[in-house]
């Protein structure tokens, strides 16, 4: 298959160079000194399941001359999303399906107000892992996963092609969702929980896990924001909770989220996107967030700093 890796970060660099190895052809659209790198040396990722290195790699800043593709794979931030989608307009054919991967639960729509409803799928990313040095990316933890679920009735049989294509490559594993919005809800209440905690605290995961009070700060934020997401009639297990604290355990005593690295190195962050999102999601339906719009507050100094908006 074809396919359009727009944004080559931690999650778009991981999983683009993996369709790579398996032959596929794949565009990397990128940009800085990251495509650069790429472009001179190849895009390298270190990963517990196999490095692996693609050189040449087709690496470009632009949609424009790449052609249409069978799938595009949105991986820049969730605030670029709807710029990032317009952008990708030359790359998307009567068939291509586009496969955002931002953490959050807008993305789904906001593809689909860009290039059309039929082309838009939901999708879940599961990995911890980054930008190490331009033109390398490291995989740092738990194991790289893919939930994709359609939005409309007639992309199934795509999907499960799409699927399968996905699914076959070596060092990643896909899966389709019955229920792609539930599924998006359940990594929302994660990343959004821990990646904000995390910047508060400015500890990883071990720390914020074992410690009684920031678990207590961890259980009450995620039991905060499942009551947002049954208010939007999300169906979610009802151990959802406990489910998500359970797999929190799991994870390397050293993570962190991406959301707690960039608020960390002064870089803009999604916060907005997902404590920010969490909040306003809950006001539309009267649902309280106190526990979330603690964290809002607290980080977004941080955050309008980052943007020039403020300067302290």
């Amino acid at each position: 298959m074809r396919f359009a890796i727009v944004g080559v970060g931690g999650v778009g660099g991981y999983f683009g160079a993996r369709l790579a190895e398996a032959g596929h052809d794949v565009a990397f659209i990128a940009r800085g000194a990251h495509l650069e790198a790429i472009q001179r040396a190849g895009l390298h990722v270190h990963s517990p399941r196999g490095d692996v290195t693609i050189n040449p790699a087709r690496a470009t800043s632009t949609s424009e001359g790449v052609g249409t593709v069978d799938c595009v794979v949105l991986a820049v931030k969730a605030w670029q999303v709807t710029e990032a989608a317009r952008a990708a307009a030359p790359l998307v054919g009567p068939s291509t399906l586009v496969l955002p991967l931002q953490n959050g639960v807008e993305a789904p729509e906001q593809v689909a107000q860009a290039l059309g409803r039929e082309h838009a799928l939901g999708g879940v990313a599961k990995i911890i892992s980054f930008v190490s040095s331009p033109g390398h990316i490291q995989h740092a933890g738990a194991d790289p996963t893919l939930t994709i679920g359609a939005l409309l009735p007639d992309q199934g049989e795509r999907v499960d092609a799409l699927a399968r294509t996905l699914d076959a490559a070596h060092g990643m594993s896909t899966i389709v969702a019955p229920d792609i919005q539930a599924a998006l809800w359940e990594k929302f209440l994660f990343i959004t929980a821990w990646a904000s905690i995390g910047a508060v605290t400015r500890a990883p995961m071990g720390v914020v896990r074992r410690l009684p009070e920031t678990r207590r700060l961890l259980e009450g934020s995620l039991a905060e924001l499942e009551r947002v997401a049954r208010a939007h009639a999300v169906r979610l297990s009802r151990s959802i909770v406990a489910d998500l604290l359970t797999f929190i355990d799991t994870l390397p005593e050293s993570g962190t989220a991406s959301l707690q690295r960039d608020i960390a190195s002064g870089h803009p962050s999604e916060l907005d996107n997902l404590t920010g999102s969490a909040v306003r999601l809950g006001a539309q339906v009267g649902v309280p967030t106190p526990i979330n719009a603690f964290l809002y507050a607290a980080l977004t100094p941080l955050e309008q700093k980052a943007r020039g908006v403020l300067a302290f």
